[in-house]
């Protein structure tokens, strides 16, 4: 029997083609009977996979110009942007850049952090911040804590300057180690003061401002190496994994 391609697989493609930056905002989108022909698919499966594309936001019709890639597009978590590197090579999608990059070593004291590296309260870690922006507004704060026993391999993850690549590919070329990523998982919280100013979020004093944060760790044959937090603004969309 033959594989078709349903309008859902039609939708992932273009959605994967609109992240990873191969369709940029303002680019014109194919039509219903372009992408009909396109893919070899019935006029109604293409105006599914249109009609989806558009309930996302990700395209948009305007008088006179057609349907074109939209220009406000869903935050992206930071194991996405892993997965578009592998795919692509692009550190950044379309109109994203990051600033506000420091790097400290700093004791841990955070329970949760201390059992996803695997080391007692008080020891230390490379803590590596970061704020990502759309078309210069923040979208989100990247916090990646590294366990002190990779800098032996690559010490370069103590710079104050961002690391012209990955340091993970890096330590993986000197070691012969493969790093796995474990499961994602998501909470809410309350946001810190400097969480609120990478974020550009101006509240009152004295009133809690609740954050969405999704957190990874990553691991080596040996154990733990890394452990990621990526802080979103409580308004916004970000995208999350699908099931399966």
């Amino acid at each position: 029997m033959e594989n078709r391609k349903g309008y859902a697989d039609i939708a992932a493609e273009y959605r994967q083609k609109i992240n990873d930056g191969d369709l940029k905002p303002n680019d014109p989108f194919p039509t219903v009977n372009e992408l009909a022909e396109a893919h070899g698919v019935a006029r109604n499966t293409a105006a599914r996979a249109f009609n989806l594309l558009k309930t996302e936001g990700l395209i948009d019709t305007r008088a006179g110009a057609g349907t074109v890639v939209a220009t406000h597009l869903p935050v992206v978590s930071g194991v996405d942007r892993l997965d578009r590197m592998a795919r692509n090579g692009r550190r950044y999608g379309p109109g994203e850049d990051s600033t506000g990059h420091r790097v400290m070593v700093r004791s841990c004291h955070d329970p949760r952090v201390c059992q996803a590296l695997d080391i007692e309260p008080g020891d230390e870690v490379i803590v590596r911040i970061r704020t990502f922006r759309h078309e210069g507004k923040p979208t989100s704060v990247g916090v990646s804590v590294i366990n002190p026993r990779v800098t032996g391999d690559v010490p370069e993850v103590t710079q104050e300057a961002p690391l012209p690549r990955f340091w993970q590919e890096i330590y993986t070329e000197r070691t012969g180690r493969e790093i796995t990523r474990g499961k994602r998982t998501a909470r809410a919280r309350q946001a810190s003061q400097d969480e609120l100013d990478a974020l550009g979020i101006h509240a009152p004093e004295h009133v809690a401002v609740a954050v969405l944060v999704t957190n990874v760790t990553f691991h080596d044959q040996d154990g733990p190496v890394e452990h990621w937090e990526d802080v979103y603004p409580p308004t916004g969309e970000i995208e999350v994994p699908s099931a399966g």
